[in-house]
C-alpha cells in the first residue's frame, strides 16, 4: 500500500460561496408552489408585526431621560434602561474602579483568539501560550498581587465571567473529549467501558444538576481544609459536561473515517498515536467540524445556568438589572440587549467555523 493511499478518502463538506446571486435567491423562494406558499405566508407575518416592532423599538423609543419618562403612555422601547444599566450587565458587581481588569483580560483573550485565526501562527508556542493566557486573565480578575486590588470571586459576573467559564471549559474539555472518544472505541474492554459509562452518565444529567453538585456536593469529597473557590467548581461542571458531548461529536468524525486510514499508516510503520495525531484525527476533525461549532455554541449559551449558585455571569447580570426598583418593568429592554449580545457571539463562533470549512475545502481542492 503507497502512501498515497493516505489521502483522505471522505469528501469534504460542499461550502456554499461566500455571496450569493439575488436572482438564485428569489428563483429558490418560488421554485415550487410550496416554496412560494411559504414565502408570501412569511412575507404576511412580516408585514403584520414590523410596523408594530419599528415604532416600539425605534420610532417611540426612549433613548434617554429616566423612568418616569420612559413610563409615558406614548413611549415606546427604554433603551435608556439599558444605557444606564449597561456597565452592570457587562461586569455584574465587579467594583467600579477596577472594571478596566476584566476590560483588559477581555481584550487579552479577543487578542489570542484573533491571534489563532491565521494558521502560520496555530502552532505548539501557540497551544503553550494559551495556560498562560489562563493564567493572565485569573490573575487580572482576582488581584493580589503586582499591587492589584484583591476582587473576591463572588463579585465576578457580566461578559468576562461567561467568556471564562465557556472558553475555558470548552478549551480544556476538547482534548480530553478527544482521548474519551478513542477510549470508547479501544480495543481494551475495562478502557472502553469506563469511557462509555462516563459519556453516558453525565449525558444523562443535566447541566444544571452537574453545576448544583459541583457546588454544593464537591467540598464534600475533598480533604479537610482544602476548599475549591466558586468559580473553579462551575468551571470544572461546565468542563465535565463539555467533554461529555464534544466526545460523541469526536466519535462520529472517528467513525466516518475509512478503517483502510489507519491500515495503509499500519502499513508504513506509523505507530498508534502517530496514526491517531497525522492521519485519523484531522480528518475526524474535519468532518464533525459542523457539529462542533453547534456544540460549542449550546455550551457557551448554557453558561447563564449558573445563576442558581449566586453566579452573576452576562444573562444572570441583565436579571438582577431588572430588579432595580427604580426600573421595574422593563425586562422586556433587558432580554432583547442580553438576546443581540448573545447573538453577536454565537454569529461570530458560526462565522469562525464556516472559516474552517471553506479552509478545509480550499486545501482538498
Amino acid at each position: 500500500m503507497s502512501a498515497a493511499s493516505l489521502e483522505p478518502a471522505i469528501a469534504p463538506p460542499a461550502i456554499p460561496p461566500a455571496g450569493g446571486s439575488v436572482r438564485a435567491l428569489a428563483h429558490s423562494l418560488v421554485k415550487t408552489p410550496l416554496n412560494a406558499a411559504i414565502t408570501l405566508a412569511c412575507a404576511g407575518i412580516l408585514a403584520w408585526l414590523l410596523p408594530g416592532l419599528v415604532e416600539w423599538a425605534l420610532l417611540k423609543a426612549r433613548w434617554d431621560g429616566g423612568a418616569a419618562l420612559c413610563r409615558a403612555p406614548d413611549a415606546g422601547a427604554c433603551w435608556s434602561f439599558v444605557i444606564e444599566k449597561m456597565r452592570f450587565m457587562a461586569f455584574g458587581f465587579y467594583p467600579f474602579a477596577e472594571q478596566w481588569r476584566p476590560l483588559a483580560a477581555i481584550g487579552l483573550l479577543a487578542a489570542t483568539l484573533a491571534t489563532g485565526l491565521f494558521p502560520s501562527l496555530r502552532n505548539w508556542a501557540y497551544l503553550c501560550c494559551l495556560p498562560l493566557l489562563f493564567a493572565a486573565m485569573y490573575v487580572l480578575m482576582a488581584g493580589g498581587i503586582l499591587g492589584l486590588l484583591p476582587v473576591a470571586t463572588r463579585q465576578w459576573g457580566g461578559i468576562p465571567l461567561t467568556l471564562m467559564l465557556s472558553v475555558f471549559g470548552i478549551a480544556l474539555a476538547l482534548p480530553i473529549a478527544i482521548l474519551l472518544a478513542l477510549g470508547r472505541q479501544s480495543s481494551y474492554p475495562l478502557l472502553r467501558l469506563m469511557c462509555i459509562g462516563y459519556i453516558e452518565i453525565v449525558r444523562g444529567v443535566p447541566l444544571i444538576g452537574l453545576i448544583f453538585m459541583a457546588t454544593n456536593m464537591l467540598p464534600l469529597f475533598l480533604p479537610a481544609g482544602f476548599n475549591l473557590d466558586q468559580v473553579l467548581r462551575a468551571q470544572a461542571a461546565m468542563l465535565c459536561f463539555a467533554a461529555a458531548y464534544l466526545a460523541e461529536v469526536v466519535r462520529a468524525g472517528l467513525q466516518a473515517v475509512p478503517r483502510g486510514q489507519a491500515e495503509a499508516a499500519t502499513s508504513l510503520g506509523l505507530g498508534y498515536w502517530k496514526t491517531v495525531a497525522f492521519v485519523i484525527l484531522p480528518q475526524a476533525l474535519r468532518v464533525a467540524t459542523p457539529a462542533l461549532v453547534s456544540t460549542v455554541i449550546g455550551l457557551f449559551k448554557d453558561t447563564s445556568l449558573v445563576i442558581i449558585v449566586g453566579l452573576t455571569e452576562f444573562f444572570g447580570a441583565a436579571r438582577v438589572a431588572t430588579s432595580d426598583p427604580k426600573w421595574l418593568g422593563f425586562d422586556v429592554e433587558a432580554y432583547v440587549f442580553a438576546a443581540l449580545v448573545y447573538f453577536c457571539f454565537c454569529k461570530a463562533i458560526a462565522g469562525y467555523g464556516r472559516y474552517l470549512e471553506r479552509r478545509a475545502a480550499t486545501a482538498r481542492a
